[in-house]
């Protein structure tokens, strides 16, 4: 399989886990909830807020276009998701809990960060 072959399904896997999770925000309701529990300023709003960058960003980079755009805020995002939701399992249940709880998020890091570098590289379609 060659790069552009490999980065095809990278984007393919990203957007899908971003599309989702967009679309899940928008629909359910416990997510007001777990947003109130972050301690986040206008929680309603920020909840609306990253649906819709999630949804949007994610089908961007399924069709491969505006990666350049797309990217950054998917990953502020996972560095949140990080910060706010799964840090405080690792000072509340431990490492083993926090690995668990984190194991999307990091592998969606080290995606979108693969898929930054080599949209930078190859100059896709940005």
């Amino acid at each position: 399989m060659n790069r552009m072959e490999t980065t095809k399904w990278i984007c393919y896997a990203i957007g899908y886990v971003f599309v989702t999770a967009g679309i899940m925000k928008l629909v359910n309701a416990d997510f007001k909830g777990v947003f109130f529990g972050l301690g986040l300023p206008f929680p309603e709003q920020t909840l609306f807020l990253v649906a819709i960058v999630e949804l949007a960003c994610g089908m961007l980079i399924i069709g491969r276009m505006y990666m350049k755009i797309a990217v950054p805020p998917l990953l502020l995002i996972m560095l949140g998701a990080l910060y706010f939701s799964k840090l405080p399992i690792l000072w509340t249940e431990g490492l083993l809990s926090f690995a668990m709880g984190a194991r999307l998020d990091i592998v969606m890091i080290i995606l979108l960060l693969l898929l930054w570098q080599n949209v930078r590289r190859a100059k896709i379609i940005t």
